[in-house]
């Protein structure tokens, strides 16, 4: 059995017979009374966010999460279609599963996230940071540089980045799919 000295983000746990992911935690102490834990859960299985404190060696039930390498193959009415890389089996997963839909390209791999008592498919992860083209952009201001000057352009998956002045129509850029930031240009 776990206890809340396992509690780390990241970890999947089963509370009130819905699944959480940890987002955040810390453990408050006190002089007289015991130590407390906190944590602020994200829904696996639902889409809400609470938070929730145990006393401090209370048992938790982690789930064991298995990640598996997918391809994104296309979207349609049944959801974001993907197919396994070893098996060749396709999955739909939907829109709110999947961490960052918005820079979802066909032939993309992803880690899909299982769990293993259920093996039910739970969560689409995207790497952290991928190559985009962009698509559209207006053109930058020559000798507007004095400072980080952002302009909106637009990426091959619909997106739309906000990207420094001298980025253009054309070229390849690095972006950090866990916030949507531009992170540097991609020469070839």
């Amino acid at each position: 059995m776990a206890t809340t000295a396992d509690i780390r983000t990241g970890l999947i746990i089963k509370l009130d017979n819905s699944l959480y992911s940890v987002v955040e935690f810390g453990q408050n102490k006190t002089a007289r009374a015991a130590a407390k834990v906190w944590a602020k859960l994200k829904g696996v299985d639902n889409s809400r966010s609470i938070e929730h404190t145990w006393n401090s060696g209370d048992t938790i039930f982690p789930i064991r999460i298995e990640k598996k390498a997918f391809q994104f193959l296309y979207k349609d009415d049944t959801g974001y279609n993907f197919m396994d890389n070893e098996t060749f089996e396709q999955i739909a997963m939907p829109e709110n599963a999947i961490d960052a839909p918005q820079f979802l390209k066909e032939g993309q791999e992803v880690s899909v996230q299982i769990n293993t008592e259920t093996e039910q498919y739970m969560a689409v992860e995207l790497p952290d940071k991928i190559v985009v083209l962009v698509t559209y952009s207006e053109p930058g201001v020559k000798g507007d540089t004095a400072t980080r000057t952002l302009k909106p352009a637009t990426v091959e998956t619909g997106a739309t980045v906000m990207v420094p002045l001298f980025v253009e129509e054309g070229e390849m850029i690095r972006v950090n799919t866990k916030n949507g930031e531009y992170i540097e240009r991609v020469k070839g």
